[in-house]
């Protein structure tokens, strides 16, 4: 077989199998880089602190206004939220519209991709902020 042809036919074999591959993949790099909307107030990694916001280790699984040593408004506290990624997703796009009375100023990130990507990037620490 001429090797254009094999070529063709391996395309054709394997096009449906391409195609299927999910569109919304996570993007971990795509997710730090959108992280840095969020540094100028939350850290993340070993050695993380609380600054203007409170550090994000292990961030899904938590019960929103539990993390030792900060300051939550009685909206974050009184919230009821365990934080997943569908509850991330729609607080992350309106914080305020999520949680009214909360502290974070923050205008939100509307784009769906950009979300999951930033859910990626923050899902590879652990509470103790070294990457799983």
């Amino acid at each position: 077989m001429h090797a254009l042809a094999r070529l063709a036919a391996l395309s054709a074999l394997f096009s449906p199998v391409l195609l299927a591959a999910p569109a919304s993949a996570q993007d971990v790099a795509a997710g730090e880089r959108s992280w840095n909307k969020c540094r100028a107030c939350h850290q993340i990694g070993e050695g993380a602190k609380n600054i203007v916001g409170p550090q994000l280790n292990g961030l899904f699984g938590r019960t929103a206004g539990t993390v030792d040593g900060y300051s939550y408004s009685a909206a974050n506290k009184n919230s009821g939220i365990t934080w997943d990624e569908a509850v991330f997703a729609e607080y992350i796009k309106d914080p305020r519209a999520k949680i009214p009375g909360t502290k974070m100023v923050f205008a939100g990130i509307k784009n769906d991709k950009e979300i999951a990507d930033l859910t990626a990037f923050l899902k590879q620490f652990g509470k103790d902020g070294k990457k799983l």
